[in-house]
C-alpha cells in the first residue's frame, strides 16, 4: 500500500529570522538591499538560507508590496519566433536587452500576431511598462497597452499623440533612395513593400490601399517615393506596388517575380526593407538578370545580410533603436510631455545600383 509522500516545509523568512536571532528586515536586506549589511552578516544570512532550503523573498509578494514588477514588457507585431528571426527585429531586441541589463530588470516578451484579437497576454503581463514595436494603428493589443496606467514608449509605428517614441525620420531616408534612383536615370520603376494592414494582401497594392495603410511606416515611405517620382516625371499611377504579408527572403522573391511578370520593362526594384531586397537578388538571379546591368535593387534597414550582398540601402542603427526606447521608458519617472528621439539613418550606395540600359544596350548586349 503506497504511503502519501511527506514533503518538507520549506523555511520562511520569517523561521530564517528566527534561527539566525535577527530581524526579517535584515534578511530581507541581503536579498534586497546588500549595501545595508556587512559583507560578514549577509554572508552568515545567505549560508544559512542554503541551509535550511529557503529560496529568498516571494517575487509576487514583493511586487505587491512595491507595486513594482522589474520588467519590461515588449508588445511585437508578429509571431514570438520573429524577435530572433528577423535581423531588424534582433537588432532592436538586442538593444532593448542590453537598456534592461544595465537597469538590472527584466524583459518580457508579448506577441501579438497579426489577425489575433485577444488581448489576455497584455493585461496578464507583469511589467512596469511597454515597448511598442512596430504595430498597426488598429491593433486592438495597442489599445489594451495604452489602456493600462503604466508608461509606454513606441518604436517605429504607430504616431501617437502623448506618447514617447523612437524611429529614424523614415520620409527623409526613402527620398534619398529615390533621388538616388531617379538621379541615375530610372523611369521604369517597381516598388516591393511590407504589409499595409492585418489583413493578408500578396499582390498589387492599389493607391487606396497604400493611402490607408494602417502600418504608418509604410504608408510615410510609400508617399514620400510617390511624391519624389511625380517631382521627377514619373506618374505615380503607372509605379507597380507589390504587397507582401509575411517577412521572408522568400517573400521578396515572390514579390519580385510577381511584379517583373507583370511589368518586364521595369529597370529598378525599390524595396521598403532589405529581406524583401534579398529576395528580389535570388530572384534576379533566378531569371538570369544581371545586378545591377540589367536591374537596380536597392533596400531599407542596413542589416549585415545585406552589407554582404553589396545591396544599396538605407542604415538605421537598429541596436540603439532598442537601447533608446529601452531608456526612455526606464527613466520616464513623472515626466508628463512625451519626447521623440529621431534616429540618423544613411543611404550606403553599394554594388547593387547603377544607370539603366540604352535601348541599343538592351538590343546588342549579352
Amino acid at each position: 500500500m503506497n504511503r502519501p509522500m511527506r514533503t518538507r516545509r520549506g523555511a520562511t523568512l520569517a523561521s530564517l529570522a528566527a534561527e539566525l536571532g535577527v530581524s526579517r528586515t535584515t534578511v530581507s536586506n541581503a536579498y534586497n538591499r546588500p549595501d545595508q549589511l556587512s559583507p560578514e552578516l549577509r554572508r552568515r544570512v545567505l549560508e544559512t538560507a542554503r541551509r535550511l532550503g529557503y529560496p529568498g523573498p516571494d517575487p509576487v509578494a514583493r511586487s505587491l508590496r512595491t507595486r513594482k514588477a522589474g520588467a519590461v514588457g515588449l508588445l511585437l507585431t508578429e509571431n514570438l519566433s520573429y524577435a530572433f528571426r528577423d535581423p531588424a527585429a534582433v537588432g532592436v531586441l538586442e538593444g532593448l536587452a542590453l537598456a534592461c541589463e544595465d537597469a538590472g530588470v527584466g524583459l518580457h516578451l508579448v506577441p501579438a500576431s497579426p489577425g489575433r484579437e485577444e488581448v489576455a497576454a497584455v493585461h496578464r503581463a507583469g511589467v512596469d511598462g511597454f515597448v511598442v514595436y512596430s504595430v498597426p494603428d488598429d491593433d486592438p493589443h495597442l489599445a489594451a497597452v495604452l489602456s493600462r496606467p503604466v508608461p509606454t514608449v513606441v518604436v517605429d509605428q504607430p504616431r501617437l499623440d502623448g506618447v514617447d517614441r523612437v524611429s529614424p525620420d523614415d520620409e527623409t531616408a526613402i527620398v534619398r533612395v529615390a533621388e538616388h534612383v531617379v538621379g541615375l536615370g530610372h523611369r521604369q520603376i517597381g516598388v516591393l513593400c511590407m504589409r499595409l494592414g492585418r489583413d493578408r494582401n500578396d499582390s498589387f497594392a492599389s493607391l487606396d490601399r497604400q493611402k490607408t495603410a494602417h502600418y504608418h511606416v509604410q504608408r510615410t515611405r510609400l508617399a514620400a517615393l510617390a511624391r519624389t517620382f511625380e517631382a521627377a516625371g514619373v506618374d505615380w499611377n503607372t509605379v507597380p506596388v507589390v504587397e507582401r504579408f509575411d517577412h521572408t527572403v522568400d517573400d521578396g522573391a515572390t514579390a519580385a517575380r510577381q511584379l517583373l511578370d507583370a511589368h518586364p520593362r521595369v529597370t529598378a526594384l525599390i524595396c521598403t526593407s532589405d529581406i524583401l531586397a534579398l529576395g528580389a537578388l535570388a530572384e534576379a538571379g533566378r531569371r538570369g538578370l544581371r545586378v545591377p546591368a540589367d536591374l537596380t535593387i536597392t533596400g531599407f534597414d542596413g542589416i549585415a545580410e545585406a552589407s554582404r550582398a553589396g545591396l544599396t540601402t538605407v542604415h538605421q542603427p537598429v541596436l540603439e533603436k532598442g537601447r533608446a526606447a529601452g531608456k526612455l521608458l526606464l527613466e520616464a519617472g513623472d515626466r508628463v510631455s512625451p519626447k521623440v528621439i529621431t534616429l540618423p539613418t544613411e543611404l550606403r550606395v553599394g554594388t547593387t545600383s547603377a544607370p539603366p540600359r540604352t535601348a541599343e544596350e538592351q538590343w546588342f548586349g549579352p
